[in-house]
């Protein structure tokens, strides 16, 4: 009986933590979709609120941590267990990271109101909804177990990094024609970069899954698109 216990214990355990990190992947999801809003709707009043609302993020991820520190210090887990509960602490890091560059396109978007507008910026909206729903699949997926899904986003991976580039050359196009558009325009830079990493982060999410599931970590080679930058020009590094 001791030991049945301990086992339901520890699975409800587990089971805590995984509701804590859909709730807090629910909520990263929604920030996301909001700053895509914010920005190319240029909505001043929506940005301020998922820049508050980014705290919340934070204390979702301090709460995984606590619960996984517990967890550590009752149960010890093994073998699955302990690779889905390390993965936890990993998954949690992503989505904090996802939620804080949401907010930074959100700061973003407060600025680019006070600037000139950019026409016909067609590939902005599509970028963002293929980067929120690499994050929604990849949650899913974590949710599921479902490791085929979870390889599938890996190799979507490289199809956002072809949005991206074509996003960038649109940008740039602008930019070259109307100097007044080059401070809209780097803003905007640093927005499909923001975008282009939450689908990074999808994507480990993704392969962490894969991971805890099988034991398997999946190599290095990850799927790129082309280049935007050229070998060894510096990458773009959100300030905001």
């Amino acid at each position: 009986m001791p030991a049945e216990h301990t086992v339901k214990a520890f699975t409800e355990d587990l089971a805590k933590i995984e509701r804590s990190l859909l709730e807090m992947g629910g909520l990263v999801e929604a920030q996301i979709a909001r700053a895509v809003t914010a920005v190319t709707q240029r909505d001043s009043e929506l940005a301020p609120r998922i820049i508050e609302q980014d705290s919340e993020i934070d204390r979702y991820e301090q709460d995984v941590q606590d619960q996984v520190e517990r967890l550590f210090a009752l149960r010890q887990p093994v073998a699955q267990d302990l690779r889905m509960t390390i993965s936890a602490i990993q998954i949690a890091g992503y989505l904090e990271r996802a939620g804080d560059l949401a907010a930074s396109m959100a700061r973003r978007a407060i600025v680019l109101c006070e600037t000139r507008e950019v026409p016909g910026l067609y590939s902005l909206p599509k970028l963002g909804d293929a980067s929120h729903t690499m994050l929604k699949d990849a949650l899913d997926a974590y949710r599921d177990r479902n490791v085929e899904h979870a390889k599938s986003i890996r190799h979507r991976d490289r199809e956002l990094d072809d949005m991206y580039v074509v996003l960038c050359r649109e940008l740039l196009t602008h930019m070259l024609e109307d100097p007044h558009r080059i401070t809209p325009g780097v803003h905007l830079l640093f927005v499909a970069k923001n975008l282009e990493r939450i689908a990074d982060h999808a994507t480990n999410i993704a392969e962490l899954v894969d991971y805890m599931t099988t034991g398997t970590r999946a190599s290095d080679d990850r799927p790129r698109g082309r280049g935007f930058l050229m070998e060894g020009a510096p990458t773009l590094d959100d300030p905001l």
